[in-house]
């Protein structure tokens, strides 16, 4: 028994969407982070200390 398919292929355009939209949130919350790892360690190489002034 073959199993193959012939003939043109229909997607799904509301589930390509979806996937799109998925990924487009994931690369911006990669990127967040990424910006607040850069902020941080900023912010203890321009203090010369981890602890909030507050703290201090």
């Amino acid at each position: 028994m073959s199993t193959e398919h012939h003939g043109e292929v229909h997607h799904h355009r509301k589930r390509n969407t979806a996937l799109r939209v998925e990924s487009m949130i994931q690369m911006f919350m990669v990127i967040a982070a990424a910006i607040l790892a850069i902020a941080l360690i900023y912010g203890v190489v321009s203090t010369g200390s981890s602890a909030p002034a507050w703290m201090r």
